[in-house]
């Protein structure tokens, strides 16, 4: 607040100052002096404290500098940092090297080769613990709370970002975070899932699981970003959509729906990033990308490790062996080709060194954004298109009797033949085969063509609902019936004649083989 000081002016009686237009109520009656409260302006920052006894006050400079060094770099790790089990080993190595240290600095002691040799050790270990995670620990590490989230990820790597708000029906869900931002000069349309650090933050954002609302606000800004040209790039990061009452209510599956037809329509080209959990359709509603990439230290999955093991097993203990099953791995979705890319973390996981993993993420962004600079909207759809068709790993490949091994092993064993157009089978019977289905499959689409509903339309005799089907189960009863009875040959002429007229494709002799 600006002092203020008491000044006396003295003013005589009748003669007012000129140019104060306070002059008349200065003067008292009887020419009396009055005292005036003038403001005086301060030449120190309204909310700079009073020196101390024994102090100088401090320039303005030196404030400002004092204030800012409450904010510097953080030098050691917080004591309340969420340890993993598989951790604990580092984190005691890391805390003897840090003793070391100081008590060789206590007592002059020079001890750097020693901590030197010791950190290299360290070090190793980290390496060697990160590379040889279980599918579980994976797991563990993707849900670190201390991990990078979506605004930690946009904040850092754009040049600047605007966070939009609002679905246009009026709701805004903190879970789904929207923004524009730059990045070396190319606007992007940011969109992702957004978990919070503790308690308070993640009952706000509902621990990252979207409501309906949040994906229709996605799907706004997406439509946005396609009108006006922004390429899209979607961060994942959720353990699936909310599946309480109150979003059932609202529409979730609709809005999920939606969400995945519209993202195929987009002209412009969708890169998507698994930063943490990608869960099940709640993922998937803006995950539908022309690229998917996915962090070295995150999952993907159809449904969780936990909810896989209580619906198989009926207990949750069995996570660790759904784990592995489900297949949610970094290296199994590459394999899979569910993903399209790894992003390489630092030594330790993005928890422990978020700073270094911002850069890798920047990077790898723009080097799959540059593939589709040039595109046209009709190339980027089919891109996406063709993504999407070759997505998953299947075998067409089925053995009567089990006896599968067996069955390969003749396989690649067998001389082999070729159709007319080219196909390579295992035998001449089998090329064969594939050309009369070849054959079929084309006059069936020649049917479709010329919207035929009958090639030989039956015909249907009174009393029936269904041609064909119901008279050959008829006549067959029949002749069984008759030829219990002994009078076989009349009977047995009428149904054949019957079920031939109701459908020529071989019922007749079906018929005289019931009866023989």
């Amino acid at each position: 607040m600006a002092a203020f000081v008491a000044a006396a002016s003295v003013l005589p009686s009748g003669a007012p100052q000129r140019g104060s237009r306070f002059a008349g109520r200065n003067a008292a009656p009887g020419g009396r002096p009055r005292l005036s409260v003038l403001a005086a302006k301060s030449s120190t920052p309204p909310d700079v404290p009073k020196p101390r006894p024994g102090e100088e006050r401090k320039n303005k400079a030196e404030w400002f500098q004092a204030i800012l060094s409450k904010f510097g770099p953080v030098k050691e790790r917080a004591s309340n940092t969420t340890v993993l089990d598989f951790e604990k080993p580092l984190v005691e190595l890391d805390n003897r090297i840090k003793e070391v240290r100081q008590v060789a600095e206590e007592n002059g002691v020079d001890v750097s080769n020693q901590i030197k040799e010791l950190e290299e050790r360290a070090k190793q270990l980290r390496k060697d613990t990160y590379s040889r995670l279980t599918p579980i620990q994976r797991l563990q590490v993707a849900r670190h709370p201390n991990r990078p989230t979506f605004l930690d990820i946009a904040l850092n790597i754009t040049d600047k970002f605007v966070e939009l708000h609002g679905d246009r029906g009026g709701l805004d869900d903190p879970a789904m975070v929207c923004g524009l931002g730059s990045i070396d000069g190319v606007s992007f349309m940011f969109i992702g899932h957004q978990k919070g650090r503790n308690t308070k933050e993640n009952i706000y954002r509902n621990f990252g699981m979207p409501q309906p609302n949040g994906y229709r606000k996605a799907l706004r800004f997406m439509r946005h970003a396609d009108k006006f040209g922004f390429p899209i790039v979607t961060f994942v990061d959720t353990p699936g959509a909310y599946a309480g009452k109150a979003a059932e209510e609202l529409g979730q599956g609709e809005a999920i729906a939606v969400n995945l037809r519209e993202m195929f329509g987009f002209r412009v080209p969708i890169i998507s990033v698994v930063i943490g959990e990608g869960g099940s359709g709640g993922a998937l509603a803006i995950g539908c990308a022309n690229r998917n990439l996915i962090m070295e230290n995150s999952v993907y999955y159809v449904a969780s490790p936990e909810a896989c093991a209580a619906i198989l097993w009926k207990s949750r203990d069995k996570a660790g062996t759904a784990t592995e099953a489900l297949r949610i791995t970094p290296s199994d979705l590459i394999k899979f080709k569910v993903m399209d890319e790894v992003i390489p973390e630092p030594l330790g996981a993005a928890h422990s060194d978020p700073m270094a993993a911002f850069p890798a993420i920047k990077e790898a962004i723009m080097r799959n954004y540059r593939r589709y600079e040039s595109m046209s909207a009709e190339e980027v759809q089919l891109d996406r298109y063709k993504k999407f068709r070759e997505l998953g790993m299947w075998e067409e490949f089925l053995v009567a009797g089990g006896k599968n091994k067996e069955a390969r092993e003749a396989l690649e064993k067998a001389a082999g033949a070729t159709t007319a157009a080219g196909t390579w089978a295992p035998t001449a019977d089998d090329a064969q085969f594939i050309e009369m289905m070849a054959d079929m499959e084309e006059k069936w689409q020649q049917t479709l063509a010329s919207k035929q509903e009958w090639l030989m339309k039956p015909e249907v005799p009174t009393g029936m609902s269904e041609p064909g089907l119901l008279e050959l189960a008829a006549a067959s009863i029949e002749a069984r019936r008759r030829l219990v009875s002994g009078s076989d040959a009349a009977v047995d002429a009428s149904s054949a004649a019957a079920a031939n007229k109701a459908s020529p494709n071989g019922s007749a002799e079906l018929v005289n083989a019931e009866s023989n």
